[in-house]
């Protein structure tokens, strides 16, 4: 496409799966998923604070009467899966679920309108879904493991979250054996936490790229596949963030 050559069918598919990078190796950078995740969280964040600022008490309007059963919701769901006592978990899962859901909702747009704009631009290669960049998921799911392990050190204390790691689930005499056990667990928790939106929301990103390559057979399809597509979209968002619940639960339980 920067050479303004048609491209082939690989050719294409490649083209809106590579990023637009600075740097190499290592310390490659993923330019379009820092641009594109900073300017949602940010709509995000200024969209809801603007919200709050204008809540009223009297009767609400639509928007606010939407974010406030939202909020509900999740704060439910913290309620019914979060059993121990911090201010931060009902925030936290709020940010994420929003955040994820509006990232995940750039899927919806057009594969080739963002790329086609930015192209007249001199910028040929741009991932305007930032959840289909592992390197995005991975890092989200790092940061609530970390999370994870500071809230066992705080609610457990020092001697209480190694006496746990040590001694459960099958007592101090096989030691070796649960310091392995808890490692494999808390190593396959930030992959998988990553895994499963990376994989979904990728799967859901080729198959919009697959009905593009139709040309004008694609219109019967891509509605169809968008409006299902909310729903993958959507649950992607509230798995991640439920998810992230349970593990601050986890984080916060005692075993003894």
């Amino acid at each position: 496409m920067a050479s303004g050559e048609a491209l082939t069918t690989s050719g294409y598919i490649v083209h809106h799966l590579t990023n637009l990078t600075v740097g190499h190796g290592f310390w490659t950078v993923h330019l379009d998923t820092l641009i594109v995740s900073g300017l949602i969280g940010l709509f995000g964040f200024v969209g809801m604070a603007k919200l709050a600022s204008k809540a009223t008490s009297g009767v609400p309007g639509k928007m606010q009467s939407f974010v406030e059963m939202l909020v509900s919701f999740i704060d439910q769901q913290v309620k019914d899966t979060y059993h121990g006592k911090s201010p931060l978990i009902t925030p936290l899962a709020i940010t994420i679920f929003v955040w994820v859901l509006l990232m995940n909702a750039m899927d919806l747009i057009p594969v080739d309108f963002i790329p086609w704009v930015l192209s007249m631009g001199g910028v040929h290669f741009f991932k305007s879904v930032p959840t289909t960049d592992p390197n995005l998921t991975f890092g989200m799911s790092l940061t609530v493991f970390v999370m994870m392990i500071v809230m066992g050190f705080k609610v457990k204390g020092f001697g209480g979250f190694m006496h746990e790691v040590f001694t459960v689930p099958f007592g101090a005499k096989l030691a070796p054996v649960n310091l392995l056990f808890r490692l494999i667990e808390d190593v396959a928790k930030p992959i998988s936490l990553s895994l499963r939106l990376f994989g979904n929301m990728y799967a859901g990103e080729m198959v919009f790229i697959l009905i593009a390559l139709l040309g004008l057979w694609q219109l019967p399809l891509a509605l169809p596949w968008a409006l299902f597509h909310i729903l993958i979209i959507t649950l992607q968002a509230f798995v991640f963030m439920m998810l992230t619940i349970v593990y601050m639960s986890m984080a916060s339980e005692s075993h003894g």
